[in-house]
């Protein structure tokens, strides 16, 4: 089955419309860099609302204590680390631990593997860019990598309704992180949220065929 994260989120209408389509993951992005970052407040707010789904904060480089007090204070279920954090950070983190890794940025299953970490999530790469490029790497080419992940692993970049079935076909993750897909001028569309997860559904469901 597929799992998905959708990530980005700032708004209740769009978490709940998120929760309500089924997906697995939602993601609050706490870094300031990206034009998707959502206050601490805010975030904690929009947690309460929820029920099933479960949350991650991405984050960059960030201190540790404050990655754990956020973690506390928004009811975090999982911690994203998205920047150059080491083995020896991620220890420190008192959640679960996603680690991002940008393919063909160093990436290696090796590194992966290694690495303290619940799931594993790729993203494309490009230079300078840290997440969030909109655009998607060779899957083909990296299939191999990826498959030699001995976790749990998340493939995002440029995913959306149109190529997920194509994505999921070729790579066979655990999950799917998406987020500009998602968007109509920069802010979450309820349709488009609803729109991709009945194709996650109809690819789960002939997955069971």
């Amino acid at each position: 089955m597929l799992r998905t994260k959708l990530c980005g989120m700032k708004t209740i209408a769009a978490v709940c419309t998120a929760e309500d389509a089924g997906a697995d993951y939602i993601g609050f992005v706490f870094w300031h860099g990206s034009r998707r970052y959502v206050e601490p407040e805010s975030a904690a707010r929009i947690a309460k609302s929820l029920h099933r789904i479960k949350k991650v904060g991405v984050f960059v480089d960030a201190d540790a204590a404050y990655v754990n007090s956020l973690a506390e204070k928004c009811g975090l279920d999982y911690v994203q680390l998205h920047g150059h954090e080491t083995a020896d950070y991620a220890e420190q983190i008192e959640r679960p631990v996603i680690k991002a890794y940008r393919c063909g940025d160093g990436f290696s299953a090796e590194a992966a593997n290694g690495y303290p970490a619940a799931m594993i999530l790729v993203d494309a790469f490009r230079p300078g860019v840290l997440g969030g490029t909109g655009k998607s790497f060779d899957w083909r080419a990296a299939k191999a990598v990826i498959a030699a992940i001995r976790k749990p692993v998340l493939i995002a970049g440029g995913i959306g309704t149109e190529n997920v079935a194509e994505m999921a076909a070729i790579l066979e993750p655990y999950g799917v992180d998406v987020s500009g897909s998602l968007e109509v001028d920069h802010e979450k569309s309820e349709e488009r949220i609803r729109t991709f997860m009945k194709e996650v559904q109809h690819i789960n469901e002939m997955e069971e065929l």
